[in-house]
This record gives C-alpha cells, structure tokens and sequence, in this order.
C-alpha cells in the first residue's frame, strides 16, 4: 500500500513549487509554520501545521483567520493515555478513522477558552510533560487527535505527519493542524495551496515525501534474538528473529551455512501460514513447501529461509475464513 501511495504522488503536479522534507523539518525546528499536502486519492486536502510547542497565540489566530478549518492538536498515543482522554466515538466511522479525542481546556489560565491565547494556553498545558490528567477539563476548544503508532508509514494523515515532523526536528512530538479553505468556504486543492503559500511566505511538503524520507533514514527492521536450531527438516540452522517496529511484527530467518561468500544463494522466502505450516492442512497442496524448502536448503549446504509472519491480530482466524472461503478482516488503511 505504501509503495503504491507513493508511485501515485511521485507525479505530484506542480513538483516545482513543493519543499523537501528537510527545509519542512528545518522550518519546524525554527518554529515557521509550513503546510502539508496529502495523497490526492486520500483527502486531497491541505494543512496548516506548526509544531504544538511552537504554537503561540499568533499562529493559533494565523490558522484561525487564514486556514479557516478547525484547529487539532495532534498527540501521541502514549501522552494521550497519560491525560487520560477517551476518544470521541466508540465506534470510528469517519471515512479515514481520525481519531479525534474528546475535546480539552486547560483548567487554569484561559477564560472562556475561544480566545487564540487561550487555545494556545491549553495547547502548552496538554504538551507539557510535567502536567498531567488533573490540568486540563473537557470538554473545551481544542480537539487532541491521537496519531497512530509508527506514524505515516502506519497512516498517511495529516495527524501523523504532523507528530512525525515535530520529532524529526527534536522538538516535543505533537503538531497543531488546520485545513486549509478558500474563501468561498471550499476546501483549497493543490493549485489554490501553492497561491496561499506565495501569499503568505510558506513551504509546502507533502506527506509521500515524508514518507519516503522516513524509509530512507529510520531503521525499521531490527534484529532482536539469534540462537540454533536442529530442525527435522534440514538439521542444524542459524535462527535469527527480527522486529519490525512499525507494526511490532515478528519474523524469522533460518540461515543455513556461510552465505557471507560469494556465488548464488539458495534464499526461500515464505509467508507463515498456521494451517499449512504448522497444522499441514493439505486442502491448498501446499503444506509440504516450507519443510521442502529447508530440506533443499541443508542439501545445498547453504542458504536461507524467511518466515514473514502477518503482524494483523486477526490473522489466525483470517487464515481459518480464507479456507472456509470467505474473506478475511478488513485491515485498517494509510
């Protein structure tokens, strides 16, 4: 899904006038504000963000008077399990699953909380590490919305994008985030973004940009544990288990010999499959694959199996409805 996210926005119209993702990090860290443009197939919308310890009363008017969209305070799961904010709905409908918590006011310090000072108030009060539960009321006139776990490579919103930047300048990471409306009250597509940034002296980045930005630089695989294995099928194996931390999926790598030199090398790669693989369900014909292959592997006397395993919680009982011939869950999108 990612790579198809980004093939679609690498024809971005209008590529001339787009920032890249450092100068956007560059201006965060300086406390500009610069706006973010997502997948045209997603919203297509764009948003004003600055990072949240950046946002003084100034830019909360700014986005207010300018941008014209309400005004979100984007936060970590973590430090919104620490306020102790319930979402807004139980069950999220929205079409992109925007996690709005319920609204919030600082509970000292504002008046009647509309004010861009007052929202700023309540923006540093929600930020701030050493304030907790006990300093903020709801409901109010800021909106928290939780980012996902992994960011943008886990949701390509704007929510994200925002947390993801503001980490990425070494700043608290938490954002505040405005559509942006033309004047006419409908939303400003790309065309109209570019004449509001010249307008007002502003970058723009885009989210695929982000993205790829992240891929380039994050280390998302990890190796965690290595031991061995003198396995039925092929005798002894190296057993390497990896993480990937944006999904916290767990896989492994069965390395048989030195495969450090140089010549072809014998590589199976294998989608784990509970029915076939450990159950050996024989209704596919292919329960026999991952035994075979290690045993090819041990015969040749180097190589690799690795065993990509789906990080969904459901996945067991996917398994079980595919072969029951019905369709698995829905996994949530970008």
């Amino acid at each position: 899904m990612l790579r198809a996210f980004l093939k679609r926005n690498s024809r971005v119209p209008y590529r001339e006038h787009l920032s890249t993702i450092e100068d956007i990090i560059e201006d965060a860290r300086n406390g500009r504000m610069f706006i973010l443009v997502d997948d045209e197939e997603r919203e297509n919308e764009g948003d004003l963000v600055i990072p949240a310890q950046m946002a003084t009363p100034e830019a909360v008017n700014f986005m207010a008077k300018y941008g014209r969209g309400l005004i979100c305070l984007t936060l970590t799961s973590e430090r919104v399990d620490e306020l102790t904010l319930p979402l807004m709905a139980r069950h999220n409908e929205s079409r992109h699953e925007t996690a709005f918590t319920v609204s919030i006011e600082a509970k000292e310090g504002v008046t009647t909380g509309i004010s861009a000072s007052d929202r700023s108030r309540t923006i540093a009060v929600a930020i701030d590490p050493t304030k907790g539960k006990d300093d903020i009321v709801t409901p109010g006139h800021v909106f928290p919305l939780t980012a996902r776990s992994g960011g943008v490579l886990a949701r390509a919103g704007h929510t994200e994008a925002a947390v993801d930047v503001s980490r990425l300048a070494g700043l608290n990471p938490s954002g505040v985030i405005c559509e942006i409306m033309n004047e006419d009250g409908t939303m400003a597509r790309l065309s109209d973004l570019i004449e509001f940034s010249k307008r007002h002296d502003l970058k723009i980045g885009t989210i695929a940009d982000l993205i790829a930005y992240r891929l380039r630089n994050d280390r998302i695989v990890e190796r965690t544990l290595e031991t061995t294995l003198n396995s039925d099928f092929g005798g002894e194996f190296k057993v390497y288990v990896y993480v990937n931390q944006i999904a916290y999926g767990e896989h492994i790598a069965l390395v048989k010999g030195d495969i450090s030199q140089g010549g072809p090398v014998p590589v199976r790669m294998h989608a784990l499959n509970v029915m076939e693989d450990v159950l050996g369900d024989r209704s596919s014909g292919k329960s026999d694959e991952l035994h075979n292959a290690m045993r090819l592997i041990s015969k040749e006397g180097r190589g690799a199996v690795v065993l990509i395993r789906e990080p969904s919680p459901t996945s067991l009982s996917d398994c079980v409805k595919v072969r029951m011939g019905e369709s698995p869950a829905e996994k949530p999108e970008l």
